[in-house]
């Protein structure tokens, strides 16, 4: 025994470590179940695919994840559509079996009670069918939504409507919380692309055929032809049903489906949906991946296992979300940790309770499984799945058209960029507005053609419209009163005209009568303010006429855009200063050219003379005469009278460039002269409002008119503020004048003072300022879309010739100058013309220097003969001695003697005319003595010709106190 028991203790120790070894395998095996809750009918289809999805979620998940040691356990209860039935459910499942977790219920309203019994044990409830944002409200930590909230489509709805320019929809929805939950949040949307919701049409969840017949003909005799249809598939298929049947699946309507029905599609009957041909539906966009392909094969075959006699099932996006939704559960469970998930009960506060709600437990883990929850992250069969704020962030939706009885792909919405032809995640471009963002869409009434949304209410009647009553400026507006028959009228007018046309522009029919606002005796029934009133108080359908934009009006109705040009202009008469300026003529140049003009005269005029002066008798004699010839011929260049001769190329070169300046000036005088006396006639008799109030003038504005207001404002008082009907009685207050009880100027619209000017153009101006104001434009109701079609109108009838023809019929009178077109002229100056004076200036010097060098030249041999020690003004002397006498060598001198030789012989008279000749003979018979060469300033022993050294000795010997008379014979 001895021998064998160390054999005996190792034999124990490894049956031990064997046991142990077991023990622990069998420890690592061991899962912790949590008990789960599954709140759904499966007795219909719906509830069918949810539970076949947790089922198939919960055995994938743990598939995968076979090391987890927690394993989610399904309790199933099966409530009605009852909310009371299903919170009973859902109290049975968290006091009795004592859930983590409660997936469900199906419906916003049965998650409004069970909400409530998740908060107060602390069980999260998860529900991927429950839309409405109404449960959101509760704001309970302990709700998480593993689909789309509601809300999160309004945006793409917009989207549309604002795509197709539509301004008004009608939304037909369920009279429950899930159709009450979205309105708040889409009428917020539509707000933002100035769109808003026109009525609201409410069906009850339990309606009749007849009562759904009822509303939709409600609805029919409404202008707004655009519908939100938000409800459940059951009930929104009956809708379209009845719809088409009474004709509003026809052309001109346009329905949009919230992704309530879009979603289900697989519900609805293949006939059912055929009813609903041309609707745009909204649908949630699930990425088609491999992985959902493989999961929407396998869970159709094991569907119809379980469910042998259910035939043609379609997976569609709830299924996915209650897939992503026990997946998440699942997760978060683990992250948890495998501890023991119990309840801690909670003692009743009151012994004698009635009910058990005050004694169920509350979950030790409530919390930290909504912390792992809102923590959870992955991607699922529907897309990347988040549960921000206990809400499944929001995805793409699809845009797709009912076509037949299966539905077409037009586009995508996201909240990054709108709404998009293809969808393009890599793309980063901004949110798109553009109306070209879809595909191609067949409406209702099969046609291409986008509705225009609107339309004139069918139920017969034509729209009424009022025509204001005024005693003149009947070009605006006609109105004629028949005392035999007691009737009113209208009879046309400039407004009415336009709005003729404008009408006929538009693509469809509108049907109206024009009624004056007038009383049975033809007078006005009231003021524009009442007028507008009218159309504000539903009185009438729109209002025509003179109608000025106003900001207060704008606040009770809506206004097309101006078809007139705007403003508050002010006239006054003209005043003639044509005889009451002695000077005006003066006013043409101002005074430094006037002083310019007359130097260069003088210039000149020294100029030619100096050029002349040796060659051309016109230019010779006395001093005197010869200062008078100048100046003459100089001065009567003005008129190109000048009647001297001038026969120097270089004068005439000059003389040339004078006359071009001199008929530039003179033209140039004459046209600014006249415009200025044109001006003065047209100056006005005020031309500042100021001057009006301090002075107490008299001013005037049409009757009943807005101008009163700015009247008052400016200052002026009632007993200064006249008022006019017609153009002949504003004539009439001017002609008076204030000093007679009528007016100095006068205040009124832009378009009536032109028709006033163009009937008086010779009498009045209108001057500064304009007062800001809007135009006129036609009235309609708030929110009509017809104003937005109407004022389409005006613009095409403008960019036409239209408006010409029409303004040429009843505004067009005389053919007058616009006062406003003449420009007030103003003195020419020295700046628009220095560059002609610099030219004749620069020509002039030239022409002198040039004569200058040649006469120096032609005697140099005298300049250089000169005694070097005579002082300058003794040498300029000599050779302004030379200058003066005559150039006998000059082509003019010599053709005259050759014609006295020729005609008389030849004796003394001959040189008794001609002093200079005899000068020279005389000349040469004397020879000067040295004394009198040295002294006339000549070098001794300098060769010098005699007539030079006579010349310049007669200068010398001269008396000192006799003055060189140039031009002297």
């Amino acid at each position: 025994m001895a021998k064998n028991a160390p054999f005996s203790f190792v034999f124990v120790l490894f049956f031990l470590f064997l046991v142990l070894g077991k023990f622990l395998a069998m420890a690592e095996n061991t899962t912790i179940p949590v008990n789960v809750g599954v709140v759904i009918d499966s007795d219909t289809w719906y509830g069918k695919m949810g539970l076949s999805c947790i089922s198939m979620a919960l055995s994938d998940f743990y598939a995968s994840h076979s090391n987890y040691k927690t394993r989610l356990v399904l309790h199933q209860r099966n409530p009605t559509s009852d909310v009371v039935v299903t919170a009973s459910a859902a109290l049975d499942l968290i006091k009795n079996v004592e859930v983590q977790a409660i997936i469900g219920p199906e419906t916003s309203m049965q998650a409004n009670f069970v909400i409530s019994l998740g908060n107060k044990a602390q069980v999260p409830i998860i529900s991927y069918s429950a839309t409405s944002p109404s449960p959101t409200s509760i704001r309970s930590s302990y709700f998480f939504r593993a689909a789309q909230n509601d809300s999160s489509q309004v945006k793409a709805m917009s989207a549309i409507i604002q795509d197709f320019g539509w301004r008004e929809v009608v939304a037909i929805y369920v009279d429950n919380e899930f159709g009450e939950g979205v309105i708040p949040s889409l009428s917020d949307a539509l707000q933002e692309v100035d769109a808003r919701i026109a009525y609201r049409s409410v069906i009850s969840p339990k309606a009749t055929d007849d009562q759904i017949v009822t509303e939709l003909y409600k609805l029919k005799e409404m202008e707004t032809q655009v519908f939100i249809v938000h409800m459940f598939p059951d009930l929104g298929s009956r809708l379209f049903d009845k719809a088409k049947q009474i004709g509003m699946m026809d052309e001109g309507y346009a329905w949009i489906m919230t992704d309530g029905m879009t979603n289900s599609f697989s519900y609805i009957n293949s006939s059912d949906i055929e009813n609903m041909e041309g609707v745009l539906g909204i649908k949630t966009f699930v990425p088609n991946t491999k992985e959902l392909e493989s999961f929407r094969v396998r869970w159709k075959s094991k569907f119809q296992q379980d469910n042998p006699t259910v035939n043609d099932v379609k997976l569609d996006v709830f299924g996915y979300w209650a897939y992503d939704a026990a997946w998440a559960l699942a997760m978060a469970v683990e992250k948890v940790g495998a501890k023991n998930f119990n309840f801690q009960k909670m003692n009743s506060t009151s012994g004698n309770s009635s009910t058990d709600l005050e004694r169920f437990g509350v979950s030790q883990n409530g919390p930290q499984l909504v912390q792992a929850l809102s923590g959870t992250i992955f991607k699922g069969l529907s897309g990347n799945f988040s549960l921000l704020n206990g809400q499944l962030q929001s995805s793409t939706f699809q845009i797709v058209n009912v076509i037949g009885s299966g539905e077409n792909l037009v586009g995508y919405w996201t909240p990054e960029k709108g709404l998009e032809r293809k969808l393009n995640l890599t793309n980063t471009s901004t949110y798109s507005t553009s109306n070209v963002s879809l595909g191609p869409i067949i409406w209702p009434g099969d046609t291409t053609s986008a509705p225009k949304g609107w339309q004139i209410p069918t139920s017969g009647e034509r729209l009424k419209i009022l025509v204001p009553v005024k005693k003149g400026f009947s070009e605006f507006v006609k109105v004629t009163h028949y005392p035999k028959t007691n009737t009113t009228i209208v009879d046309g007018g400039y407004c009415i005209s336009i709005f003729e046309a404008v009408i006929k522009s538009l693509p469809y029919d509108v049907p109206y009568d024009l009624y004056p606002y007038a009383k049975p005796n033809g007078e006005s029934a009231g003021s524009y303010n009442d007028l507008v009133n009218e159309v504000f108080l539903g009185n009438c359908d729109a209002a025509v006429g003179d109608i000025t934009i106003r900001a207060n009006r704008s606040l009770y109705v809506d206004f097309t855009l101006p078809y007139t040009e705007s403003g508050v202009s002010m006239i006054v008469p003209i005043k003639d200063n044509k005889s009451k300026n002695a000077w005006v003529f003066l006013k043409p140049l101002t005074w430094d050219l006037w002083v310019t003009s007359g130097c260069f005269f003088i210039f000149i005029g020294f100029v030619v003379w100096v050029l002349e002066h040796r060659i051309n008798e016109d230019f010779r004699g006395p001093p005197h005469h010869q200062i008078g010839t100048s100046f003459w011929f100089s001065f009567s260049t003005m008129v190109f009278a000048h009647r001297e001769r001038v026969v120097s190329n270089l004068a005439r070169f000059v003389v040339i460039i004078w006359c071009f300046v001199v008929l530039i000036l003179t033209q140039s005088y004459t046209a600014s002269l006249t415009s200025l006396l044109t001006v003065q006639k047209l100056q006005p008799t005020v031309t500042d409002v100021n001057l009006l109030l301090k002075y107490k003038d008299n001013v005037a504005y049409q009757s009943g008119t807005f101008v009163y207001g700015i009247l008052k404002e400016l200052g002026f008082q009632d007993e200064n503020i006249k008022t006019f009907n017609t153009p002949e009685e504003l004539n009439q207050l001017f002609q008076n004048g204030s000093r007679k009880n009528g007016i100095s100027a006068a205040f009124d619209e832009t378009p009536y003072m032109k028709l006033f000017l163009a009937t008086y153009c010779s009498k009045y101006t209108m001057v500064d300022p304009t007062f800001k104001a809007d135009g006129f434009a036609f009235v309609f109701p708030k929110g009509s879309p017809l104003a937005r079609d109407v004022s389409r109108g005006i613009l095409n009838v403008n960019e036409g010739n239209q408006t010409k023809v029409i303004e040429d019929r009843w505004l067009k009178k005389q053919n007058c100058v616009d006062p406003n077109s003449v420009v007030s002229s103003n003195s020419l100056s020295l700046e628009s013309f220095w560059g002609l004076f610099l030219i004749a200036g620069v020509a002039s010097t030239l022409a002198l220097l040039i004569f200058a060098a040649m006469f120096l030249y032609e005697h140099k041999d005298i300049f250089k003969r000169l005694n070097p020690e005579a002082s300058l003004w003794r040498r300029f002397l000599i050779m302004l001695r030379i200058y003066d006498n005559k150039d006998l060598k000059s082509f003019t001198f010599k053709k005259r003697e050759l014609e006295v030789n020729t005609n008389f012989p030849q004796s003394p008279s001959v040189y008794s005319d001609h002093t200079e000749a005899r000068n020279v003979f005389e000349e040469q018979m004397r020879t000067p003595s040295s004394a009198d060469l040295e002294h006339a300033g000549f070098s001794p022993g300098a060769s010098t010709s005699r007539s030079e050294m006579e010349s310049a000795i007669e200068i010398t010997e001269r008396p000192r106190t006799q003055e060189i008379a140039p031009g002297s014979n």
